[in-house]
C-alpha cells in the first residue's frame, strides 16, 4: 500500500538545542534524526503537525499556533515562547469561550432595491447582508439564494454560535441534522433553529431557493467535522445543545395569535420556548385594523418582509416605503409605526431576548 506523509520544514540553528524544546517544553515526539555523528535533520510530531527542522533550509522560521484545553498547564503557563530555531510558539484556548459584542443600537433599512451586492460564500451559496453594521458585531443578517437547484457541495459541520436561525424564504431545502433522524425537507415558511455546535449538512436545493438566516455574534466559527456521518441513526428531538433544543417549525402547522403590535396577527415558531428566552422568532400579518406607535425594550428587533408593503414610520425619520425583500433594525426606546399594511403583508420578526416588552405610545413609561 502506498503511503504518504506531509511536514512542515522549518529551519535549525542547532538540532540538539531544538530536540530539547520541541520534546520537553512542547511535548512533541521526535520521530527521526540524522545523521546520527553530527545531526543536521531532525523531525517531530504532535498536536496534530508533523515538523522537519533542517539546519540547511532557507525557509523562515515561522509561528506554530497550539491550541489546548488548558494552555495554563502547557509549557508552564507561557503563552508565546522562541524555539532555539526562531519559530514563535503561540499556546491558546482549544475552545475559547463564546464571546456576545454589545449591541450598537441603530435604526436600519435595507433595501432590495438599493441592489447590495450579492456575494459567493460557502458550497457556492450567494449570500446578501441585511444589516451592514451588523450592530456592532452582534448579529449577522443574511439573504441566501442558490439560483440552480440540485445536490449542495456541502460537508458535515457546526457553528460556534450563541443562536442561529434558518428561515425558508423561497423554494424548499433539505438538510441533515444529528440526533433527527433522515433528511428533512424545509418548505417556504418553514424555519429552523439550529442549536449551537449541531452537526448538520445541505444535501439539496430546488432551484432558485432563498433563506433568511440569523447568526449570533456576527463573527463566528463554522467547523468541518470529518468524523461523523449524517444521519447517524440517532432520533432525540429532547436533546439540548447548550440549553437549545433542535426546531423544525412548519408553517402548514401553524397557529395564529394576536401580536403584541394591535392591528397584527402572528405565529409564533416556538423558538424563545425551545431556546429558553436567548430569541424569538414570530411571523406577522395586518388583521385589517390601524395600528398604534410603539416602542420596545428588546435588545435586537429584526425584522425583514417577505411579501406585500407598508410604511414604516419612526420618530425623527422619514417614512419608508418597504416592499418584499427589505429588512429592517427597530433600535430600543425609539417610537415606531407600521401603517398601510397591504393586504398580503407577512413580515418575520426576530428578537433577542425571545420575550421583551412593547410599549403604545401614550401608556406606560
Amino acid at each position: 500500500m502506498n503511503q504518504t506523509r506531509a511536514e512542515i520544514c522549518l529551519p535549525s540553528r542547532k538540532i540538539p538545542d531544538d530536540i530539547a524544546f520541541f520534546t520537553k517544553v512542547l511535548k512533541m515526539r521526535m520521530d527521526m534524526i540524522y545523521p546520527a555523528d553530527n545531526p543536521q535533520v531532525a523531525v517531530f510530531s504532535g498536536h496534530g503537525v508533523r515538523l522537519r527542522l533542517d539546519a540547511q533550509a532557507a525557509e523562515p522560521p515561522g509561528t506554530l499556533r497550539i491550541l489546548t484545553d488548558d494552555p495554563d498547564s502547557f509549557a508552564e503557563g507561557q503563552r508565546e515562547l522562541t524555539a532555539p530555531n526562531g519559530t514563535r510558539i503561540v499556546i491558546d484556548e482549544l475552545n475559547p469561550p463564546l464571546v456576545l459584542p454589545e449591541t450598537e443600537h441603530a435604526f436600519v433599512v435595507r433595501r432590495l432595491a438599493d441592489q447590495a451586492p450579492w456575494i459567493i460564500g460557502r458550497a457556492g451559496m450567494q449570500y446578501r447582508d441585511l444589516i451592514p453594521s451588523r450592530l456592532g458585531g452582534s448579529i449577522i443578517a443574511s439573504h441566501i439564494r442558490i439560483p440552480d437547484g440540485g445536490p449542495v457541495p456541502d460537508m458535515v459541520h457546526y457553528h460556534k454560535v450563541g443562536f442561529q436561525l434558518i428561515f425558508c424564504y423561497r423554494g424548499w431545502v433539505d438538510v441533515l441534522y444529528e440526533d433527527q433522524g433522515d433528511v428533512i425537507r424545509l418548505h417556504a415558511g418553514d424555519c429552523f433553529i439550529q442549536p449551537p455546535e449541531i452537526r448538520h449538512r445541505v444535501m439539496y436545493a430546488s432551484d432558485n431557493i432563498e433563506v433568511i438566516e440569523i447568526g449570533v455574534p456576527a463573527e463566528h466559527i463554522t467547523e468541518i467535522d470529518h468524523e461523523m456521518e449524517l444521519p447517524n441513526g440517532v432520533i432525540n428531538p429532547d436533546r439540548e445543545w447548550q440549553g437549545q433544543k433542535f426546531v423544525n417549525n412548519k408553517a402548514a402547522d401553524a397557529m395564529w395569535q394576536p401580536f403584541r403590535i394591535p392591528g397584527f396577527t402572528c405565529r409564533d415558531t416556538t423558538i424563545a420556548e425551545n431556546t429558553k428566552g436567548v430569541a424569538g422568532v414570530q411571523v406577522v400579518r395586518p388583521n385589517g385594523k390601524a395600528a398604534p406607535w410603539t416602542t420596545h425594550d428588546s435588545d435586537i428587533l429584526f425584522s425583514f418582509v417577505m411579501e406585500g408593503g407598508m410604511t414604516l414610520e419612526g420618530e425623527g425619520k422619514e417614512p419608508c416605503a418597504l416592499t418584499a425583500g427589505d429588512a429592517f433594525v427597530i433600535p430600543p426606546g425609539m417610537a415606531t409605526r407600521y401603517a398601510d399594511p397591504t393586504d398580503d403583508l407577512e413580515i418575520l420578526e426576530v428578537s433577542l431576548p425571545g420575550v421583551f416588552e412593547t410599549t403604545l405610545k401614550g401608556q406606560g413609561a
